[in-house]
């Protein structure tokens, strides 16, 4: 098979090919996996119109018709969680990831949804793990720049996303942060329930507020956050009553790039790094599309 300069290695595909979905037992037949991925690929990481498909990679109504459909039941989603598999054991005991959100410039053909009609069954209610965060209309958000989304997301320390969460660009990180740390769902290789927290948990001082510390104090998860300079010279004011400063690793805390290089890589696909989808739900899976991408090129060893 011809391989273009984005598309599926042979090494690639041959972890991708047993986590497809099988084809339908009645009907027709679905068009070549393979194909339509590497076509989807493509568009990801180029960041063009679905129009403009190159003829390689079939008919555009079915390639994009295989994303949405994918996006929609979270068939992206699905294969993400499983290239995830084991991918804490390395580090065991001392599992430590990175929270981290970027905003995204939002193409103007991205506005226009329309607010009435069918909704995303995600949106619906029949899956918890939706991804959308906040009640922002299709997670757009207006500034002085002009149309934005804002993605959350945590990596490990290999700068693979491990949970993901999009919402208007305007929304606070405080207030993302718990919704990202409820995505959190890394699978077993052998028997057991899927492992939902991690040991340490480092952020920049933007997530530095009593209510994440004491989220991660609850769930038992070592916080690596510097305070910030107002919350400092607060305490100080109030002397003996303001308490002890919190624990903080500056060690551990040098990693925590992680995260904004994770969002490096996934910026490389054009797709990501401006949104051009018009719903929600079809954003987030291009963003599993760059992730798959991201898993596959880095794998659990």
């Amino acid at each position: 098979m011809v391989q273009d300069r984005h598309g599926l290695t042979d090494a690639e595909w041959l972890l991708l090919e047993p986590l497809m979905p099988a084809h339908p037992p009645r009907g027709h037949r679905w068009a070549d996996h393979r194909t339509v991925t590497n076509g989807i690929l493509w568009r990801t990481r180029t960041g063009p119109p679905w129009r403009d498909l190159p003829e390689c990679y079939g008919r555009r109504e079915t390639v994009y018709g295989r994303h949405r459909r994918w996006s929609i039941d979270g068939t992206w989603e699905n294969i993400l969680d499983q290239l995830r598999a084991g991918c804490d054991e390395a580090e065991g005991g001392e599992w430590t990831t990175s929270v981290d959100s970027t905003v995204n410039r939002a193409h103007q053909h991205a506005a226009g949804a329309p607010r009435s009609g069918r909704r995303c069954p995600q949106r619906g209610g029949c899956r918890s793990r939706n991804g959308v965060g906040g009640d922002d209309r299709e997670a757009l958000g207006r500034s002085r720049g002009g149309l934005t989304t804002k993605i959350h997301l945590m990596a490990d320390r290999r700068c693979r996303s491990i949970a993901r969460v999009i919402s208007a660009g305007q929304r606070d990180d405080g207030f993302m942060f718990q919704q990202v740390m409820s995505q959190v769902r890394v699978p077993r290789r052998g028997p057991g329930r899927p492992r939902t927290r991690p040991a340490v948990v480092m952020c920049d001082k933007a997530y530095s507020s009593k209510k994440t510390r004491a989220y991660l104090r609850k769930r038992k998860i070592k916080a690596v956050i510097p305070e910030k300079s107002d919350q400092q010279a607060n305490r100080r004011k109030l002397g003996s009553k303001g308490g002890r400063p919190p624990g903080f690793d500056s060690v551990r805390y040098r990693d925590r790039n992680t995260g904004e290089r994770c969002f490096n890589l996934l910026k490389q696909c054009r797709a990501v790094a401006t949104r051009y989808d018009k719903r929600d739900f079809m954003y987030l899976g291009t963003v599993d599309v760059a992730s798959i991408r991201i898993w596959l090129r880095n794998p659990v060893s």
